[in-house]
């Protein structure tokens, strides 16, 4: 490939503005440069990665010894109520092109960062919505076999925050359906203005961070869910309580290492004060869980993909 570059700087393609250089980095846009790419990195005998949007990943500070397969662009197409788009397209712009075709499903999703594909992989999901509600199907590169696969809703195994392909991370998302519903266009567009000012009032969202850092725990202590309830005058929902409230609860709001810091906006959100590095945000996302952990005997898990430690 043509195309391939090398000690290509990380840290500007995260959404955490982290990490090293790769050895070896390639942008690719559609199946062909996908198996063009994984083939060079199999003759070659170089460890793959494969990403798009940056929002949900930490590189390390002394980069990535191998190569860095970023997945882009791949359109957007709309067809009655089916919004077809590649896996590289920001979600952001996927959110926007369906609230300006008039179809609704999508727009509670408006302000989440990173690519359409990576929210599928996470199930991505705001305010009552998970973008697996709405998927009809997905295309997926098996990476053992070099075939392409499709996924119908049923078999992408959607959960809280979880797919088949994040479960299985030899299946690479191409591009994906989502069947959505007709809309007014002017609501639209409010809600999803409200959506984000409701995000911009819980915390600037021009930060260097991986939004939520954890997702959050099922919780089956009853006297710490009937406390939450007292404390915000809501209830949790199935069972879990949201990991901002418990790292508040175990004390560690605005608790920093290095540059790295628990926000002192909204908890779960661990930021990059300026000069943090991967090593400051891991140890500080481990004293986050061990207090937790220790203090409330609740165990968080990251929603954040360390690659390449």
């Amino acid at each position: 490939m043509s195309n391939i570059r090398k000690n290509v700087s990380l840290a500007p393609l995260t959404t955490f503005h982290i990490g090293g250089k790769a050895d070896y980095f390639v942008e690719v846009s559609g199946t062909l440069e996908l198996a063009e790419a994984l083939e060079y990195a199999d003759d070659h005998h170089l460890t793959t990665c494969v990403f798009s949007g940056g929002s949900n990943v930490i590189f390390p500070d002394a980069g990535f010894r191998g190569m860095v397969i970023r997945i882009v662009d791949g359109g957007i197409h709309i067809s009655q109520h089916t919004l077809s788009a590649g896996a590289g397209v920001k979600l952001s712009d996927v959110v926007q092109a369906a609230c300006a075709a008039g179809l609704s499903g999508i727009e509670r999703l408006a302000g989440i960062p990173g690519s359409f594909g990576g929210a599928i992989r996470g199930n991505a999901g705001a305010f009552g919505a998970e973008i697996g509600d709405v998927v009809s199907s997905v295309k997926g590169f098996l990476r053992e076999t070099g075939m392409v696969k499709e996924y119908k809703q049923d078999a992408c195994l959607f959960g809280y925050r979880t797919s088949i392909f994040k479960q299985h991370p030899k299946i690479l998302i191409l591009s994906a359906d989502i069947k959505l519903s007709l809309g007014d266009k002017e609501s639209l567009q409010w809600i999803m203005a409200e959506t984000l000012a409701t995000r911009e009032s819980k915390h600037p969202q021009d930060i260097k961070c991986a939004g939520s850092f954890f997702m959050n725990p099922l919780v089956r202590d009853t006297t710490l869910r009937e406390e939450f309830q007292k404390d915000t005058g809501t209830e949790s929902k199935d069972d879990k309580l949201p990991a901002g409230w418990l790292i508040d609860h175990a004390g560690l709001r605005g608790k920093k290492i290095g540059g790295a810091m628990v926000s002192d906006r909204h908890p779960n959100y661990l930021i990059n004060t300026g000069n943090a590095t991967a090593e400051d945000v891991m140890m500080l996302a481990s004293l986050v869980k061990t207090r937790v952990r220790d203090e409330l005997r609740v165990k968080l898990e990251e929603e954040v993909q360390y690659i390449g430690f």
